[in-house]
């Protein structure tokens, strides 16, 4: 079978109307696409409204663009300020740390309607965070203050979580809460007699090895004398009788043991006694520093942190903890 020829013009001329068919196709594409007006022509006012669906989306595009800016610069402004609510405070996720501030509440939180009802906010420093509170919102978190309100920054009790003590006022509170309470184990535990001595080295003292006695001669004396206990007293900047009383004694009722709930000569002496042990009369040595609450790793982070806040009139908390690693009570008790 003879095959068809097809001439070099009837393939041009197949060519040029096979193209004329696309560009028909696409010209009519084109036109439905861009055709606003609904006629089938593409006139100026379809132009005018493909340029303005252009204008439209390229709006659209800006102001989201313009909405993620200013949604991060608000919550880049929120993690700065930090304000807490009525509702944080409700849930029960939320905890005060043990450093907390008293105070009126400053220009850059007062000027942004962030903080618009906020009771406070949170200040982080040195993996130190403080809770500052506005006077007016205190009673929204259910504390205590000692002595009172009338303090900036207070520091939580150690055994009991809702009493704040006024970090000024801090040590010398949890002194007098200890004395009374070794005073309250005696008399619980039915003591004849009883004193507390408070003792506190000398920061240049040097120990003496467990167990040694120094032998020296004094003038006058021809013999050797035991000076260990006159060594032990030179070794003490101060010493004061912190409280003592004779009482007429009874069968023992078990304290309630809070700031020496932890201390294992405490403890010994509470399960001995109850247990009708035979004693009559024992001496402990109890360290300050195992009942502040205050370790000198916390109290060098709180410092920074209250230096950060420009914080002044408050104590040197690393000081003030480096003193109680020098102090003790001497804790005497007869049955």
């Amino acid at each position: 079978m003879e095959k068809k020829k097809i001439s070099f013009g009837t393939a041009a001329t197949n060519a040029g109307k096979a193209a004329a068919s696309f560009l028909e196709k696409t010209k009519k594409a084109v036109i439905n696409k861009a055709d606003q007006t609904g006629d089938g022509k593409l006139g100026l006012a379809d132009v005018a409204s493909v340029t303005e669906s252009v204008k439209t989306k390229v709006n659209d595009r800006k102001d989201k663009w313009n909405n993620t800016q200013e949604q991060k610069k608000r919550e880049k402004e929120f993690e700065s300020l930090h304000p807490i609510f009525d509702a944080d405070v409700d849930t029960p996720e939320f905890s005060l740390p043990k450093l907390i501030r008293v105070a009126e509440m400053d220009k850059k939180h007062a000027e942004s309607d962030l903080c618009k009802d906020s009771v406070g906010y949170i200040f982080s420093e040195k993996e130190v965070s403080v809770v500052t509170i506005y006077p007016e919102k205190i009673a929204d978190f259910g504390l205590s203050f000692y002595p009172d309100m009338e303090s900036e920054v207070y520091y939580v009790d150690p055994t009991d979580r809702d009493l704040y003590v006024a970090l000024d006022n801090y040590f010398n509170y949890l002194r007098v809460a200890r004395i009374g309470e070794l005073q309250k184990i005696a008399q619980d535990l039915g003591a004849k007699h009883f004193r507390v001595t408070y003792k506190e080295q000398k920061k240049t003292f040097n120990s003496i090895s467990a167990g040694g006695k120094a032998a020296f001669r004094i003038a006058g004396n021809n013999g050797n004398v035991d000076a260990s206990h006159q060594r032990q007293e030179d070794s003490y900047s101060k010493i004061e009788i912190a409280a003592e009383m004779e009482c007429i004694g009874h069968k023992p009722v078990e304290p309630v043991l809070k700031y020496f709930k932890k201390d294992p000569q405490i403890q010994s002496l509470v399960s001995l006694r109850m247990a009708d042990n035979a004693m009559t009369h024992q001496v402990y040595t109890l360290n300050f520093s195992s009942s502040t609450g205050i370790k000198v790793k916390d109290a060098i982070k709180i410092d920074a942190a209250l230096s950060a806040m420009k914080i002044n009139g408050s104590a040197n908390i690393t000081s003030e903890v480096q003193n109680e690693d020098r102090r003790i009570f001497e804790y005497e008790i007869d049955f």
